[in-house]
């Protein structure tokens, strides 16, 4: 039967080098992207210098519950589920702290629920995530770790306001705060997949050299205190996380679910280190 892959957020960055990825792990993949002419021109150049898979656009905003019904039977008359790499999400410059959660939170359970019914043994999926949840100062309690794992609940953005208060409106406390969903509701997702034999992991990028990266480094400057701080010395490349979410998918993962990967060339380490935290 035809493997048929996904990569989302894929016109760009972290998310084409994916999908450049997963043009040798399926005989089709899929490209989707929001805005059309960039997932247009990334498909024309993958189906020219990448692998064997045919590329095939699909034009989405990672919101929309029925774009996303159409995707999931798109694959279903292509052939079988094999590969998900979800790039797509904004960072805290992009948007207000509503749209990061709807986009990077509410839209990754949106996309694995309209995908769930297409799981099958061999089945995997990466999100996205970040290394910012990871840097400490998020203490929830225990209303706020259930809101966060199901981020379809009714009301779901008022509610995770009222229990995390005015401070969450800053979008980069949002950001940290979805990502840190994300953690959670991947973990959550296994324990669903894997009686189906499928598998979902997440990936959490340090900083990265990507258009999207260099534009929150330039309105974050503790972000160049990040890089001095990184033991390996530098920034990451998009195809860092690429080669990361590549394992992930691949069969040599194949005992691995519900984890997060983080790659961020261990600056994470340095700062929990001395800063005393576990």
């Amino acid at each position: 039967m035809t493997t048929v892959g996904i990569a989302t957020g894929a016109g760009r960055g972290m998310g084409l080098a994916c999908a450049e990825r997963l043009t040798d792990m399926v005989d089709t993949l899929l490209l989707v992207d929001r805005d059309e002419t960039t997932v247009t021109a990334a498909a024309k150049e993958l189906s020219a210098t990448g692998g064997g898979a045919v590329v095939e656009p699909f034009v989405l905003d990672i919101t929309d519950a029925e774009g996303l019904a159409r995707l999931a039977a798109r694959v279903d008359e292509l052939g079988a589920l094999r590969a998900v790499a979800h790039a797509a999400g904004i960072s805290p410059t992009m948007a207000d702290w509503r749209r990061i959660f709807a986009v990077d939170l509410v839209g990754t359970a949106l996309l694995v629920e309209a995908l769930r019914p297409l799981a099958t043994a061999g089945t995997a999926i990466v999100c996205f995530a970040s290394m910012a949840p990871l840097l400490g100062g998020l203490d929830a309690d225990p209303a706020v770790a259930v809101l966060l794992e199901d981020p379809l609940g009714e009301d779901f953005l008022d509610r995770i306001r009222d229990a995390l208060g005015p401070s969450v409106e800053d979008t980069g406390a949002a950001y940290a705060w979805a990502k840190h969903g994300v953690h959670r509701f991947v973990r959550r997702e296994a324990v669903r997949l894997g009686p189906l034999g499928a598998r979902i992991c997440s990936v959490s990028p340090g900083v990265i050299d990507t258009p999207q990266g260099q534009q929150e480094a330039a309105s974050h400057p503790t972000m160049d205190a990040l890089v001095r701080q990184t033991p390996l010395g530098r920034t990451g490349r998009a195809e860092d996380v690429a080669a990361a979410v590549a394992f992930l998918l691949s069969a040599e993962a194949g005992f691995l679910s519900g984890i997060d990967l983080l790659v961020d060339g261990g600056v994470c380490a340095a700062v929990r280190g001395r800063s005393g935290r576990q």
